[in-house]
């Protein structure tokens, strides 16, 4: 049975707050740089100059973000579990986003499959659903042009592919979609949406997934975390032997940094499995009801249409 939290616990808010309101600044800067818009004036002077040029990507980005991670709260609090607001990670002057998105804390072990599934779901779906309009109307704003000289390539999902062909055709050869800073935003959060499904861990995928399998999603995992340098070894072949044959330094390098993005998810999987431990924290005995399970089928579908093996690459 769903019970609401204690109404006399104080909401901690400050931190968060501080956190969320320099992730805005952070976002909006990075959505100057993807408007083409650098400072004029020196230091802080020259951030505050170009900030709200960067409304375009960075709206509908924190827009997502907010949906997702609010919907993860909500959901928590119909099922009267424990949960802090969203912690939003700035990431100044590195990085696409000019953030690394946001977490919420759950001190205690949700007990019900459930609420397991509803609480895990929530944040994903509900991001998504913002991140598809946002999309439509990002791609509609794009140009198809012909690629020259250097840039970065998007990751590519089967579901991205296909929204892309459907809104703006074939694109010809040599040419490609130079993203709109809307788009962008939409993009990456089919991307972050993607990150979060994947089925590992205390991830959101991993939460889903337990509630649909329960423990057997322990083994699971363990197959599927160890596949991630399967994906770093697929993008190694892919761009190291071009990178050799041009012989420079710089190249190598290029190579490795395009495959590094697994890497560094399944180190990241493996510190949060050495701080909370290798396997998912059970739930009471007890099954899924059917409606949930099929949002639990539902949600690994989507992982799967919104995987990226290359996420981003230079070239």
């Amino acid at each position: 049975m769903s019970q609401t939290l204690d109404p006399s616990v104080p909401l901690r808010w400050k931190t968060n707050l501080a956190l969320f309101l320099l992730t805005v600044v952070t976002v909006f800067f990075a959505g100057a740089g993807w408007a083409g818009v650098a400072p004029t004036r020196p230091g802080l002077l020259g951030v505050i100059d170009i900030l709200p040029s960067g409304w375009r990507f960075a709206v509908p980005l924190l827009a997502i973000l907010l949906v997702h991670e609010f919907g993860h709260y909500f959901a928590a609090r119909v099922h009267g579990v424990a949960a802090s607001l969203p912690y939003f990670i700035p990431l100044p002057g590195v990085g696409l986003l000019g953030t690394m998105g946001a977490v919420i804390s759950m001190p205690e072990r949700i007990k019900s499959r459930n609420a397991l599934l509803d609480i895990g779901a929530a944040g994903p779906l509900a991001g998504l659903a913002v991140a598809i309009p946002v999309l439509v109307i990002g791609l509609l704003q794009s140009r198809v042009e012909p690629v020259s000289g250097s840039g970065i390539l998007e990751g590519q999902s089967l579901f991205y592919m296909g929204l892309k062909r459907l809104l703006l055709g074939p694109i010809p050869e040599g040419h490609d979609v130079f993203l709109s800073p809307t788009a962008l935003a939409g993009w990456a959060g089919l991307l972050i949406t993607m990150i979060n499904l994947l089925p590992v861990g205390q991830l959101d995928g991993g939460h889903i997934a337990y509630a649909l399998l329960g423990p057997v999603q322990n083994r699971v995992a363990r197959v599927i975390h160890p596949l991630l340098l399967v994906i770093v070894a697929y993008n190694l072949a892919r761009f190291l032997p071009g990178a050799i044959a041009a012989g420079t330094g710089d190249a190598i390098w290029q190579a490795i940094g395009n495959s590094s993005f697994w890497f560094a998810w399944f180190v990241l999987v493996l510190v949060l499995q050495r701080v909370g431990g290798t396997d998912h924290p059970p739930t009471d005995p007890g099954e899924i009801s059917a409606p949930r399970r099929l949002v639990a089928i539902v949600s690994l579908v989507i992982f799967v249409l919104l995987f990226m093996p290359t996420p981003v690459s230079t070239y």
